[in-house]
């Protein structure tokens, strides 16, 4: 494959992708460009659209118009992750956080979940798409995490798919090593669960308990705020059965 001389600088684009192609970009990424970055006619760039791979692209100015030309392909296109992320949403800066960290984390589908606790009514999912598709940029990643529509945790439990095994993070488990305990794991599809900052009511726990796969997880002795306990365990499960494997 022939080296291009662009900068490390990655950009989302929702246009179809091959050699020769010419891609429009919107105002936002037209500045972010010209003016943020300050880059000029002829600099390349690196293009993914989570479909079909990732190419260099060259920068093409007529005017204040600014726009792409894709070159070779620099990656072929990789399936989305399997790993999902099962979450109570938390207002937006942390939220935010959370989703950005799980996209570096190696996630794949993004599944905020309703609990009895959850403190946020309302979710944005447009905002947690654009926080997803910000940390690829960032991240090198080629396949954007699905953002799937809130849900009750309940509802979601009663129609699990058992052939997903389901991590259920639970500040009242038994203390225990974590990695040793998901190294018992079956091998195949993962699921994380992260509460709410209340935690799980009881019947919510004896719902999950019904799941026909499940692994019930402490993460240690202390209690952590959700954004830092969805780090903590998607860092582990990535320890213990991440994509590193296949490296």
């Amino acid at each position: 494959m022939a080296a291009y001389d662009f900068l490390s600088v990655r950009l989302f684009v929702d246009s179809p992708l091959g050699e020769g192609q010419a891609i429009a970009l919107d105002k936002t990424q037209q500045n972010y460009l010209s003016n943020v970055l300050r880059l000029k006619a002829g600099e390349r760039i690196l293009v993914f659209n989570g479909r079909e791979g990732e190419f260099a692209a060259t920068i093409a100015i007529e005017g204040k118009r600014v726009s792409l030309v894709a070159e070779a392909q620099t990656r072929p296109q990789t399936p989305r992750p399997g790993l999902r992320w099962l979450f109570a949403p938390l207002k937006h800066a942390r939220l935010d956080y959370m989703v950005q960290k799980a996209v570096e984390m190696g996630v794949g589908t993004i599944e905020p979940v309703i609990t009895r606790r959850t403190q946020v009514s309302r979710v944005n999912l447009e905002r947690m798409q654009a926080n997803a598709i910000e940390a690829a940029e960032q991240c090198g990643v080629i396949s954007v995490p699905e953002v799937a529509p809130e849900q009750n945790l309940l509802r979601a439990i009663e129609n699990w798919d058992p052939a997903v095994h389901l991590v259920f993070c639970d500040e009242s488990a038994a203390l225990a090593d974590p990695l040793a305990t998901l190294a018992a794991m079956p091998k195949g599809p993962v699921a994380v669960l992260i509460g709410p900052e209340g935690g799980f009511e009881d019947a919510e726990r004896q719902a999950i308990a019904r799941v026909p796969s499940h692994t019930r997880l402490s993460l240690g002795p202390r209690i952590l705020r959700a954004d830092t306990a969805a780090v903590a365990a998607l860092a582990l499960i990535q320890a213990a059965h991440g994509d590193w494997r296949a490296v």
